[in-house]
């Protein structure tokens, strides 16, 4: 669902700019010196099965990957049921517009994922942010921005993590809703795949990459969704480019902010970049992020098994296609505790106004 309102306190609290968090970029270092010391004992603690959001508003600035353009960007706490919203300000006429974080409101896929409309008003490469805020189990958040791109920072979800670990995280007294996967779906492209299935569990990710370049080559891994997982083994990982498409890139209006700050950048004789990688296999981990990110837009966190060989956004986005195009192929259960009945159906239409 596509909002625009004059007026943005739309189930917000603590909306405002007084006491935010700051993360910049400039040259991409932090301009906090340090973590909340308190914020992931606090999310130890915090009980999955209530619905999360941050203790107070973070701020991110940079600029985009493929705009070049400098924008700031406040993660705000909401309410519970709030979801993920973007509020997209600074637009030419004026008028704020809110769009949904929901794979209904995908425009574009192509190197990046795009919600809104292009010409109304959109957010582009959301996906990082979208891992991130998955990753760490966040369920309703108003993301504020002042510009079509989120900033790409050094590339990854690290800092949008870091941000949020700074504010910190607290828990709502409404039950969380999951997306149980029931039939397979299944999306090709040639060689290519990307199919969502049943699993009794949280969202488990297996994502295989096959690249002819030889520093990358053939690389797969296995992903439990866990935030401590994400953290470890995910969240580092950075977005990859070759430096042959550069060219072809530019002239289509693509990676005019790309820079060895926040790519890894691949020539015929291997990595670019001084620093090197940050994993070994960081071209797989940052695939398996990009899908995390992507799979967000499901609108709740799934529980089902997902599985890529040389996917992309684009796949992403299909099997998610896919397993809304029928509603017989998941069910919205809501998230309880062991000492209560797990997996109770909500009585209400997956998208319905009343889940808003």
């Amino acid at each position: 669902m596509i909002m625009v309102r004059q007026h943005h306190k739309r189930g917000v609290r603590n909306y405002g700019r007084t006491g935010a968090s700051r993360y910049g970029q400039g040259p991409m270092r932090a301009e906090m010196n340090s973590l909340c010391p308190l914020a992931l004992a606090e999310v130890s603690r915090m009980k999955q099965t209530h619905q999360i959001t941050l203790a107070s508003s973070a701020v991110i600035s940079g600029i985009g990957v493929h705009s070049g353009d400098s924008v700031k960007m406040l993660l705000h706490p909401a309410d519970a049921d709030h979801g993920v919203v973007f509020l997209r300000t600074n637009l030419p006429n004026g008028i704020d517009r809110l769009i949904d974080a929901r794979h209904v409101n995908v425009a574009a896929t192509e190197l990046c994922t795009v919600v809104g409309d292009r010409q109304a008003g959109a957010v582009a490469t959301i996906e990082h942010l979208m891992a991130a805020l998955a990753g760490l189990g966040v369920d309703n958040v108003l993301v504020e921005i002042d510009g079509a791109e989120l900033p790409i920072v050094d590339g990854s979800a690290a800092p949008f993590v870091e941000a949020i670990d700074a504010v910190g995280l607290v828990a709502s007294d409404a039950p969380r809703r999951a997306l149980r996967v029931k039939r397979p779906v299944r999306v090709d492209a040639g060689k290519a795949f990307a199919e969502l299935t049943p699993h009794d569990g949280p969202l488990r990710l297996d994502v295989e990459i096959d690249f002819a370049n030889t520093a990358i080559g053939r690389q797969r891994w296995v992903h439990e969704s866990h935030p401590q997982a994400f953290r470890r083994d995910i969240a580092r990982a950075r977005t990859f480019g070759f430096m042959r498409d550069v060219e072809h890139l530019w002239k289509a209006g693509f990676a005019l902010g790309a820079s060895l700050d926040n790519t890894v950048a691949l020539s015929e004789d291997g990595v670019v970049n001084p620093e090197g990688l940050r994993f070994p296999d960081e071209f797989v981990r940052h695939k398996l992020l990009d899908a995390i990110g992507d799979l967000a837009l499901a609108g709740y966190p799934i529980l089902g098994a997902y599985r890529s060989y040389c996917g992309g956004h684009r796949l992403n986005f299909a099997v998610l296609e896919a397993l809304f195009s029928d509603r017989a192929n998941f069910e919205i259960v809501e998230l309880a505790s062991r000492r209560e009945n797990a997996g109770s159906k909500v009585g209400a239409p997956a998208f319905g106004s009343s889940l808003r």
